[in-house]
């Protein structure tokens, strides 16, 4: 991973190649990226994790709603963005809204980001410790610095091609772990035999309303808020072209649920034959101990590694773009091509150390996962979707839904604790947006869509159904 991160170095001159690889991803590199981006140790070790305890209905969030994020960017803003030229998607909020809406969605991008990298880092721990009992701190701490100097030094560059390596190291691991544990428990056929009624039941098992909001809640917690962040967007942004942009989203929707569901069916099966683990995050390398010979739990253990580093190293990226591009003439005006290409490297390394410092604090894989995109989700997609696809949104209506929607989503816990009060975020963000919007066209009216070049853009043809290349 090192010697790929030196070796994509020497493409990295620019800002703009640093953070969208100057634009230039084909196909199949942008789908690598993508899927290797989404499949971190989140899907790993918590997903199947939540299968083990809970079934199906444990992983709607991941990879259900994860995969859905996916065909969602490749149908509604891969091909606007590639077609904008932007370095981020907040330079969009911008245009539209002004700084202040910028900053605070910058802001809420850099609490996911890094709560996404600490939950990553506490996975790469927890593989540590349970195969080697190297202690989960040193785990954290070297995983971390191996991320921190390979994406510092190379970029979009290193990240996509290490996270093509990485897509080869996990499937192969994947799959022969899967096969193996089948054969060792005598097929899909005896383990569900044995699996408890609602193991695989994929709806609330109480109608209520309480229920079936919790349910929504965690198809969106990916599906929606990850839509409106650099990750995803930046390898739009990063495609060579708009037809590559939204067909590779496409291609890594299928490959992630696939490969996702994995992890899923082997903590399900864990659920039968190993009933009782006091630490349910660390299933998949329990299964590898028992069932691999030990020069196939080496390549195992490559294949966790290499999922989590993948997802860390995005996330990294996403959060030193964000601060150079849009935090940092806040402070510096007009910074020149060279200082922010200095500032997003030196990011790098400072917010991976917040994560590790938060990493050690959690130490907990997928509840930080999950619980670092509720502020993005509260005060951010509304205005961001509404942005991209509505002509009238407008300062004025994005502002009000951001304090709006995060308002809601603290006081909800106060007034009725067993809602989901970032969804209840969500739904008054939405609502808030589009009134005030209606009731302030006159004295803000909305601003025109340019690309980065301050050109107007053309907004037809932008679902991603394209039928001849661009």
């Amino acid at each position: 991973m090192l010697a790929i991160g030196v070796y994509a170095s020497k493409k990295t001159h620019t800002a703009t190649e640093f953070i969208v690889a100057g634009r230039r991803l084909p196909m199949f590199l942008c789908t690598a990226t993508i899927i290797a981006t989404w499949f971190g140790g989140g899907t790993m070790m918590g997903a199947s994790g939540a299968a083990y305890e809970d079934g199906l209905l444990g992983v709607m969030a991941d990879p259900f709603g994860a995969a859905l994020a996916l065909f969602i960017v490749g149908m509604f803003f891969a091909r606007i963005f590639r077609r904008l030229k932007l370095l981020t998607f907040v330079d969009l909020v911008d245009q539209r809204y002004g700084k202040t809406a910028a900053t605070i969605t910058t802001a809420a991008s850099l609490v996911s980001n890094i709560g996404w990298v600490a939950a990553m880092l506490v996975a790469f721990g927890l593989v540590f410790e349970s195969l080697t009992g190297i202690p989960l701190a040193v785990g954290i701490v070297g995983g971390a610095t191996i991320v921190i100097i390979y994406t510092m030094i190379g970029g979009l560059w290193a990240v996509a091609l290490t996270d093509f390596y990485q897509m080869i190291i996990i499937m192969v691991g994947l799959i022969i772990l899967l096969v193996v544990v089948l054969i060792d428990v005598g097929g899909w056929e005896a383990i569900s035999q044995q699996l408890p009624q609602d193991t695989l039941r994929l709806i609330p098992l109480e109608h209520t309303a309480e229920q079936w909001l919790n349910y929504l809640r965690l198809w969106f917690i990916f599906g929606l808020s990850d839509v409106a962040g650099q990750n995803l967007l930046g390898r739009a942004m990063a495609a060579k072209s708009e037809r590559v942009a939204q067909n590779s989203f496409y291609f890594a929707g299928v490959g992630y649920f696939l490969f996702g569901m994995i992890p899923v069916t082997l903590g399900i099966i864990a659920s039968v034959t190993m009933p009782g683990l006091s630490d349910s995050e660390s299933v998949i390398p329990g299964l590898a101990i028992h069932h691999l010979h030990p020069v196939a739990v080496a390549i195992f253990v490559g294949a966790i590694l290499a999922a989590i580093m993948s997802s860390c190293d995005s996330a990294l990226l996403a959060s030193a773009s964000l601060i150079s591009r849009n935090l940092l003439p806040l402070v510096h005006r007009d910074p020149t091509d060279r200082r922010m290409l200095l500032v997003a490297r030196i990011a790098i390394p400072v917010c991976g150390v917040i994560a590790v410092i938060v990493a050690l604090k959690a130490q907990v894989v997928f509840d930080v996962m999950i619980d670092a995109n509720m502020l993005t989700l509260t005060a951010v997609v509304a205005p961001f979707f509404l942005a991209v696809w509505w002509r009238k949104a407008n300062r004025t209506g994005a502002l009000a839904a951001m304090f709006a929607g995060f308002s809601a989503w603290l006081i909800t816990p106060f007034v009725s604790p067993e809602l989901p009060g970032d969804l209840i975020g969500l739904a008054v963000s939405l609502v808030t947006m589009v009134v005030v919007t209606n009731l302030t066209q006159e004295f803000d009216p909305p601003r025109q869509v340019v690309d980065i070049d301050g050109n107007p853009v053309e907004l037809t043809n932008r679902l991603g159904v394209m039928r001849k290349p661009l």
